[in-house]
């Protein structure tokens, strides 16, 4: 049976509502954007259309209903190709809306749903969407709008200037467990160093064989293309070796100045802070701040390095599967990246993940939304050891809510298939 993500449901529930908002499918590479809306418009479907700056032009003019327009699509993804589209969209919705009606068919009331793949590789894409979309409303066109974006700093960037108040964002995230083991029945242990990538799951028995691909076709197309191509970056291999520098360091805190140091860079601290908070937005890298009661103490921290999935950590590292679970430590840091991930992958907007240190006491997790307060602390070894740090955190903050994940504690495997918002006090 096929599995399918559980915001597919929610995505099809918005489009059976009368056009109210754009739809926005926002999320980082190879997380089943395209599979979940391609499941809702199939491409023989009478009430869909899906297209993708990414299609060779030859695929995309096979699509068009040829009596619809008289003019020659563009062969440059720029504005006129764009326009060129939403206006085939436009009619075929038309027609869908009177054949309904004419047929007095149940689908009369059923919205139309054009879809767009990878739209922020069109220069200026969110003010020209801005102007069609300004128009079908105008005219009070029965048709559903959904963009898709593989890079969330480019979807956002675009819809923070010009789409303020005309959209609804649905954010696709990295797998969890729990998806893992229902879509490719994966172990924990191999959930936890192969990580939540579904193109590569059918590829972890041959390691050297799934390792290049989550490099050549996960990594560098992240870091090359969505981040480097479309965000003016001065040096684009400093940004290359701080992510790889932070997949090594995944789980460890590592302050801006000791990354100049092991980077061999004279660049300015500013510089890698920005660099850091691309690699978040592209949900890739974290630097997780101090938890403090004051705010720019926590912006003043060092920075805790957190992968936003474990497979890139795994496929930088020299470690194999065997090899990993083998040495203690290195697994560690492992089990802690996979919490880590897993808190910043399914936590909503209003609840921020940090750490905390005093000294040598210190907490894995912090969580905060509002006034809820949560200290995590992760514990991948079966031998017994005093959580000296998540009892002197308590003390601190009585109201804290305190979990200890792990040998003597919840499992893991029970955290990791829960939301952040259910270990939240």
């Amino acid at each position: 049976m096929k599995y399918t993500r559980p915001e597919e449901a929610k995505l099809k529930h918005r489009l059976s509502e009368p056009v109210r908002f754009m739809n926005i499918l926002a999320g980082p590479r190879q997380v089943g954007k395209t599979t979940i809306i391609r499941d809702l418009i199939s491409p023989e479907s009478p009430h869909g259309y899906y297209i993708s700056v990414d299609e060779e032009a030859e695929m995309l003019i096979s699509l068009i209903d040829n009596t619809s327009s008289a003019i020659s699509p563009p062969q440059i993804k720029d504005a006129d190709w764009l326009r060129y589209y939403w206006r085939e969209a436009r009619n075929r919705a038309i027609k869908w809306s009177e054949i309904s009606l004419m047929n007095n068919t149940s689908n009369q009331n059923q919205s139309y749903v054009f879809a767009i793949d990878e739209i922020q590789k069109i220069d200026q894409w969110s003010d020209i969407v801005k102007g069609l979309w300004d128009e079908d409303r105008a005219n009070d066109l029965n048709m559903h709008v959904v963009l898709l974006g593989s890079a969330p700093l480019l979807i956002q960037k675009g819809l923070s200037e010009s789409l303020a108040g005309r959209y609804e964002l649905l954010t696709i995230s990295h797998w969890g467990f729990a998806e893992m083991q229902q879509a490719f029945d994966f172990s924990l242990e191999e959930y936890i160093y192969f990580g939540g990538y579904p193109g590569s799951a059918t590829l972890i028995h041959e390691e050297s064989r799934w390792r290049s691909y989550v490099r050549e076709s996960l990594i560098q197309p992240n870091i090359e293309k969505d981040i480097v191509q479309m965000v003016r970056i001065k040096n684009p291999a400093l940004l290359k070796q701080l992510f790889e520098l932070g997949c090594h360091y995944s789980g460890q805190e590592l302050s801006l100045t000791k990354m100049i140091a092991e980077l061999n860079e004279a660049k300015h601290t500013v510089t890698l802070a920005d660099y850091l908070q691309l690699l978040t937005q592209a949900k890739l890298l974290a630097g997780l701040h101090k938890y403090a009661a004051k705010e720019v103490r926590k912006r003043n921290s060092v920075p805790k390095l957190i992968v936003f999935n474990t497979a890139l950590m795994s496929a930088i590292q020299d470690y194999t599967f065997a090899e990993a679970q083998a040495d203690r430590s290195y697994w560690g840091r492992l089990v802690e990246s996979a919490v880590g991930a897993h808190l910043l992958n399914s936590c909503d907007n209003d609840t921020r993940v940090h750490y905390w240190r005093d000294g040598t006491d210190e907490v894995d997790f912090i969580l905060t939304r509002g006034r809820k307060l949560t200290a995590i602390e992760v514990k991948s070894s079966a031998n017994p050891r005093r959580v000296r740090g998540l009892e002197i955190f308590s003390q601190r903050n009585p109201a804290a809510k305190t979990i200890l994940v792990g040998a003597g504690g919840i499992p893991l495997a029970e955290f990791l298939s829960r939301s952040t918002d259910h270990w939240l006090g």
